[in-house]
């Protein structure tokens, strides 16, 4: 815990004069706050005795000086409220750059066992809880622990035995704030639990709203989104519960705390034990007293939440990717594009059979070569091996001779180019989304791109063009535009290798001739890598490896193994029925 509370810590050092500024200011208002009762105390027990001309100076003088503290205290609390907030804004920025730049060093596999929602709660919700503590934790703690000491100290220099009687109600306070409030705070986590729930259902109906019509299920949603409305609606009825119970039972006790000074002292006064100035005193320092109390009680909370989101923050900063550059990686210049599996197994882990068994393979410069293969033979894990989205289990992968380990990330993956069968488009233009694949492309470069990948005439047929927005995902595009567009990305950072990974699959007959004339194109004297779909579009290929779990098992051209009539026979003889 020690460990984990210097780390956190540790983010307040690029802040430190604005933290230590807003710890000052914070001590400064507390101050102010505890000298106001004094002053009217002053004022009760000695001003009004004076003499009217003395007294007329002196009250000038105090207003004067009041009105000074007050200003002051406003400017304490805008710090606070401004600054201080800026600061811990400024924090979970540096949080938030933090984890999402870990996330793009995460490999595939890091994927494959994560929810996006569960990720994105490290950096929405997670964050929040631990930005609030780091900004408001230090205040609250200071201002609680000088108001009550403070409080404390003087009320008991004024009456030891009626500030007793101020604070016998006190420990019981405490515990009854921190019963409900331990609820309370449970009912509004669990508010958060089934609001999720509604919203997931929101999202899965909304996604998946075409279906919903076509089936004439409005009913059934509206069903089901009931059932998630009414558990929420509960939830809601039982924090409020809860939360009618703290606010009442604190209020109670206040009045409470108010009521026994005010019998304690009314008795006293009748025994000359205490003045009427020190009863006064007592009744405006009660809430400078409790109101802290309550603060401390919340801030136990505050801690837990926060302290847990930090906990689940440092375990994704402390996965460290398996998938990274060695101290002496190199970049990959002048790239011809041979490819070599010397060897090469795989498994996803340690667990797990091998899905690619003892790969050996050459493929020469401008090579255009076809996978083909059942499904799960491993022929796209065999694809993904090659830019490093997965570190291979034995063996080794080299382009132009340079083991793939030893060279850059960075450099090794600007020289692939990936065309999938699941094309992913950010929301935003197609001008935006082609340009993606080099940011730095002119306007000019991007449009012939897009001539390259067939891509053009669709384009300016829309109403805006280039400037058309696509829609999340580009749902507003049909299949076979929106694999142009990917080639159009691929065709603009111009890579010396090339993977289709069943890039024709989903697309109608129309659609998938003119994708495979563009990719036709787009392969042309680049090393090329084709997992086919139908085999009819790889006849040409100089290469097909047929993959299966003992490895590759055949190779060669079309008619080589058509004449074999094994495997590849067999396959291709399927696809024609």
């Amino acid at each position: 815990m020690r460990e984990t509370l210097k780390k956190m810590i540790s983010y307040y050092k690029p802040y430190k004069g604005v933290f230590f500024t807003d710890m000052f200011f914070a001590i400064m208002a507390s101050a102010v706050a505890l000298v106001i009762p004094l002053v009217v105390r002053y004022v009760t027990s000695t001003v009004i005795y004076m003499d009217r001309d003395k007294a007329m100076k002196t009250l000038v003088i105090i207003a004067v000086v009041v009105t000074l503290l007050i200003l002051f205290q406003c400017y304490c609390n805008y710090y606070i409220s401004n600054y201080g907030h800026v600061m811990g804004a400024r924090i979970e920025y540096d949080m938030r750059a933090e984890i999402f730049a870990h996330f793009q060093k995460m490999p595939f596999s890091f994927y494959d066992d994560q929810k996006v929602g569960q990720l994105m709660s490290r950096i929405t919700s997670d964050l929040f809880d631990i930005t609030e503590l780091l900004h408001h934790g230090p205040e609250n703690i200071t201002i609680s622990v000088i108001k009550i000491i403070g409080a404390l100290i003087i009320l008991m220099s004024i009456n030891v035995k009626l500030a007793f009687a101020a604070f016998v109600l006190i420990p019981f306070m405490i515990m009854y704030a921190y019963f409900f409030n331990k609820r309370m705070k449970r009912a509004f986590r669990e508010n958060r639990v089934k609001i999720a729930a509604i919203n997931e259902r929101i999202e899965d109906n909304l996604s998946g709203i075409r279906a919903v019509k076509s089936f004439a299920n409005e009913d059934i949603e509206n069903e089901k989104f009931k059932v998630g409305n009414d558990a929420f609606l509960d939830a809601k009825k039982n924090s409020y519960h809860y939360m009618g119970g703290y606010n009442s039972g604190l209020t109670a006790f206040n009045t409470m705390i108010n009521l026994i000074v005010i019998v304690s002292g009314g008795i006293m006064i009748t025994r000359n034990a205490v003045s009427i100035t020190d009863l006064l005193t007592f009744l405006l320092y009660i809430n400078i007293f409790t109101d802290p109390v309550k603060t401390l009680i919340d801030f136990t909370e505050q801690f837990q939440n926060g302290y847990s989101g930090y906990e689940r923050f440092q375990q994704i900063l402390q996965l460290e990717p398996e998938i990274r550059d060695r101290e002496d990686a190199i970049e990959l210049k002048n790239v011809k594009g041979n490819i070599s599996f010397d060897n090469v197994s795989f498994r996803y882990n340690d667990n797990a059979h091998r899905v690619l068994k003892h790969i050996n393979l050459d493929i020469n410069a401008g090579e255009y070569v076809a996978l083909v293969g059942s499904s799960g033979a491993g022929k796209s894990t065999l694809c993904n091996l090659i830019p490093r989205f997965y570190e291979v289990s034995d063996g080794k992968i080299s382009v132009d001779g340079q083991d793939i380990r030893n060279i850059k990330l960075n450099s090794l993956r600007k020289n692939i180019g990936m065309v999938q069968q699941d094309v992913y488009l950010f929301a935003g233009t197609i001008f935006d989304n082609i340009k993606y694949g080099r940011p730095d492309a002119t306007k000019e470069e991007v449009i012939e791109a897009a001539k390259e990948a067939n891509a053009y005439d669709f384009i300016m047929s829309l109403p805006k063009g280039f400037d058309t927005d696509i829609g999340q995902r580009g749902i507003k595009l049909s299949g076979g535009q929106k694999q142009r567009l990917s080639i159009a990305r691929v065709f603009l950072k111009n890579p010396p290798i090339l993977i289709f990974d069943e890039a024709t699959s989903a697309l109608d007959n129309e659609s998938e001739k003119i994708v495979q004339k563009s990719m036709e194109k787009l392969a042309k004297n680049r090393t090329t890598l084709v997992i086919a779909h139908r085999l009819s579009t790889i006849r040409n290929a100089k290469k097909i490896l047929v993959l299966t779990e003992n490895g590759i098992e055949e190779q060669g051209t079309h008619e080589e193994l058509m004449e074999k009539q094994g495997i590849y026979y067999d396959l291709y003889k399927l696809t024609k029925l």
